[in-house]
């Protein structure tokens, strides 16, 4: 069981950066796998949001920060893949708590539907976000048959 001091802590930051440590120690890295309860996963950068209609996919990648032109977007047959890298200039003489912006290389690869036409994406770029749509096939989309 995790104790926590009985003394009064110098400062309740160091008190929770204790604990932190603690419950890191108790579960192992996987409890918290960048430094936080809050912390998304490796891997989970940039933010994707994806919805779909009958006619198209769209992924949304939050990238605020990020030179468009820097990121490398590609598809092969139902495979979206973004990769890029995130820069963020560190303080050289301040001590850092916590760091909870994503910085350095980041790859993303999203399954999409199978009926997506990879001839066919568009993607832009407006206020941090990435919006890539993808068509789907004339084939897939449903029809209306006219009774004669």
């Amino acid at each position: 069981m995790v104790a926590i001091a009985s003394s009064a802590p110098d400062s309740l930051f160091e008190e929770l950066w204790r604990l932190q440590q603690q419950v890191d120690e108790l579960f192992g890295t996987w409890a918290s796998p960048s430094g936080g309860i809050r912390s998304l996963p490796r891997g989970s950068f940039p933010a994707v949001n994806i919805g779909h209609t009958p006619e198209r996919v769209d992924v949304f990648l939050f990238a605020p920060g990020i030179d468009p032109k820097t990121l490398d977007i590609s598809i092969q047959e139902n495979l979206l893949t973004v990769t890029g890298r995130r820069d963020i200039p560190a303080h050289e003489q301040a001590t850092y708590y916590r760091q909870e912006r994503f910085s350095g290389e980041f790859r993303r690869v999203i399954a999409l539907p199978e009926d997506i036409d990879p001839d066919r994406v568009q993607a832009r770029y407006q206020d941090g976000i990435v919006q890539i749509s993808v068509e789907r096939r004339e084939a897939a989309r449903p029809r209306q048959i006219e009774i004669h």
